[in-house]
C-alpha cells in the first residue's frame, strides 16, 4: 500500500495554444520541471499537435484541437478551419471534466486563464465549478507570463479580478519583478497581491556549445504569422555582404508551399529550416537574433546573451510583445523594428547597424522560473491537508 503522506502529489495542467506555440512551450518547460521535482503531472492540451510538446516524461491528454479563427483571436475553428459548433464544444468540455476526475489532482494550473483564453470559458467555467465541489478541493493556480495583453473592452479587467478572487488560490507570474511587475499591465494587481508569486522567467537550461555558427539567426516562432518576416529576411540577406551567414527558421506551421518557395529562392549564404531542436544553442553562437518578441524567444535570447532585433507581433490589437520589446530596448538589449515597417531594405539596414555594435551586457535577471514554480507549489501544498493515496 502506498503511504498517503509520501505519495506523489498530482498536478493537472491545462494549456490551450491558439496561434503560435509559445504558451505550450512555456507550460511544457514548467511541467517538466514539476515532474523532475517529483510531481505526477498530467498536461491537458487543446491546440494542434506540436512534436516534442509536452515532453515524453509527462502524462498527456489531448482534447480535440481548436485554433484561433483569425489573427485577432476573435473565434475558434477546428483543424480544418471550420468554426466549432456547440456539439464540438460539449464534447471537449466532457473530455476535460473526465480527465480531471481521472487525475484527482492536488493542484490544478490554468495557463493564462482567467487573464487570457476567454474563448475557452465554455469548458473552463464548468471545470472551475467541478473543482469547487471537490472534496478535498485542490489548490488552484493560474500560470501567467510577466506582461499581459492590455484590455480595452469595459469590464474585462473586473471580470478577471472576480474570477481570481472567487476561484484561484495562487497567481504564478513567470517573470522577474526587476524587469516587469503585474501591476504595470493589470490594474487590480494590488487587490490580489496576497495570491501573487513571482517565479522568475521560465528560460531553458544553459545551451550546449553550438554545432553551427551564423551571423544572423532569423526565427518566426510557430510560423503561423511569420511568412512576412522570413521573406524579408531572405531578401535582406541578398542586400548585405555575401560573407554573412544567415539561418532562417520558419516554424512548423508555415504552409509547405511557402517553405518550398523560400527554399528555392535562398542564396548560398542562407540556410532554411522549419525547426531546430538546438535553437537555444544556435542563439549562443549567433551574432544577432531577428525575431518577434514572444516570451519564450526573448528568454532564450537573454539566456544566450545574444544581440537582438525584435519585431513585435501586433495583429488584432496585441500589445504584449511591443511592451516587452520597448523595455528591452530601453535596457540596451535589443533594437525594435515595428511590424508594419518591415521591408527587406529596412531590415538589412537595421541588421547592419546592430552587427556593428558591441555585444550587449545582460542584466542579472532570474531565469529559473520553472524550478522556482515547483518550489512555490511545494511550499503552498505543505500548508494544506494531504490527499489520501488512491490505494489507501
Amino acid at each position: 500500500m502506498e503511504d498517503g503522506m509520501t505519495r506523489q502529489q498530482r498536478v493537472f495542467f491545462y494549456v490551450q495554444h491558439l496561434l503560435g506555440i509559445g504558451h505550450l512551450a512555456r507550460a511544457s518547460r514548467i511541467a517538466s520541471a514539476l515532474a523532475a521535482d517529483g510531481f505526477d503531472v498530467t498536461v491537458v492540451t487543446g491546440g494542434t499537435p506540436v512534436p516534442g510538446f509536452p515532453a515524453s516524461d509527462l502524462k498527456h491528454v489531448a482534447l480535440p484541437p481548436v485554433v484561433a479563427g483569425d489573427k485577432g483571436f476573435s473565434g475558434l475553428a477546428d483543424e480544418t478551419g471550420n468554426p466549432v459548433d456547440d456539439d464540438f464544444k460539449n464534447r471537449r468540455r466532457d473530455m476535460l471534466l473526465d480527465a480531471f476526475r481521472t487525475c484527482d489532482p492536488d493542484v490544478v494550473i490554468f495557463e493564462a486563464f482567467p487573464f487570457g483564453r476567454r474563448q475557452m470559458r465554455f469548458e473552463l467555467m464548468p471545470l472551475l465549478a467541478l473543482i469547487e465541489t471537490s472534496s478535498p478541493r485542490p489548490l488552484v493556480a493560474t500560470s501567467l507570463r510577466d506582461i499581459l495583453q492590455e484590455r480595452t473592452k469595459p469590464g474585462r479587467a473586473e471580470e478577471m479580478l472576480d474570477l481570481v478572487q472567487t476561484h484561484f488560490d495562487l497567481v504564478l507570474v513567470h517573470g522577474d519583478p526587476a524587469f516587469a511587475r503585474l501591476e504595470e499591465t493589470f490594474p487590480y494587481a494590488q487587490e490580489i497581491a496576497d495570491k501573487v508569486a513571482y517565479t522568475g522567467l521560465v528560460a531553458g537550461s544553459p545551451a550546449m556549445a553550438p554545432l553551427e555558427r551564423f551571423d544572423v539567426l532569423v526565427s518566426a516562432g510557430g510560423g503561423a504569422v511569420g511568412k512576412e518576416l522570413i521573406g524579408a529576411g531572405l531578401e535582406a540577406a541578398k542586400l548585405l555582404p555575401p560573407e554573412l551567414q544567415w539561418c532562417l527558421i520558419t516554424g512548423p506551421n508555415l504552409p509547405q508551399v511557402d517553405y518550398d518557395a523560400f527554399e528555392a529562392a535562398a542564396p548560398g549564404n542562407v540556410k532554411l529550416f522549419r525547426f531546430r531542436q538546438d535553437f537555444a544553442s544556435l542563439l549562443s553562437g549567433a551574432r544577432l537574433s531577428v525575431s518577434q518578441a514572444g516570451y519564450n524567444t526573448v528568454c532564450d535570447i537573454i539566456r544566450a546573451g545574444c544581440a537582438s532585433l525584435l519585431i513585435p507581433f501586433t495583429a488584432g490589437g496585441e500589445t504584449e510583445q511591443s511592451t516587452r520589446a520597448v523595455r528591452l530596448a530601453k535596457l540596451g538589449l535589443a533594437g525594435v523594428l515595428p511590424e508594419n515597417e518591415v521591408t527587406p531594405a529596412r531590415l538589412a539596414r537595421d541588421v547592419e547597424t546592430l552587427l556593428a555594435r558591441a555585444k550587449p551586457a545582460m542584466p542579472p535577471l532570474d531565469l529559473e522560473g520553472a524550478t522556482h514554480t515547483a518550489a512555490i507549489l511545494r511550499e503552498r501544498l505543505s500548508k494544506v491537508p494531504v490527499k489520501p493515496s488512491r490505494s489507501a
